[in-house]
């Protein structure tokens, strides 16, 4: 199907999307803020995490209902279908790979919708931190 936008059109729309969501900025702002330190969308880690502790071992994604194929959000255009079908069927395989490359590993693995984050911000907050401050304890543990 051809595209119903022209080529200076799909480039300025394509251009508006941001490798780094308002989300995660947000996110990201109040843990630094309550005192967690981390990394943000580290390269050299597979699947790019947004959020990287890699002293303790610890990746965290924001997955957008969109992108991510949200349950309950997510939705499909109804232009060029197949397209989308295939594009974000393959996004959700890759979440899984991601996810089990690094609990292989022995990684401490945290996903978290979109929406959980504008339906909850503060419990998702307090959820991310409690999830370090248990990931931290753990190592702590295994070096001893």
């Amino acid at each position: 199907m051809a595209d119903v936008l022209s080529k200076e059109q799909r480039t300025k729309n394509m251009k508006a999307i941001r490798s780094v969501s308002k989300l995660e900025e947000k996110i990201a702002k109040e843990l630094w803020k309550r005192g967690a330190r981390f990394r943000r969308n580290v390269k050299d880690l597979f699947g790019k995490p947004d959020i990287a502790i890699k002293k303790y071992k610890i990746v965290v994604f924001i997955d957008s209902c969109f992108w991510h194929g949200c349950k309950k959000h997510g939705n499909i255009p109804q232009t060029n279908k197949d397209f989308w079908i295939k594009k974000l069927e393959r996004n959700i395989k890759r979440d899984i790979e991601v996810s089990n490359y690094y609990t292989c590993r022995g990684w401490n693995v945290l996903r978290i919708w979109e929406h959980e984050v504008k339906e909850d911000f503060d419990g998702c907050i307090s959820r991310i931190m409690d999830f370090i401050k248990s990931a931290k304890e753990n190592c702590s543990k295994n070096i001893q």
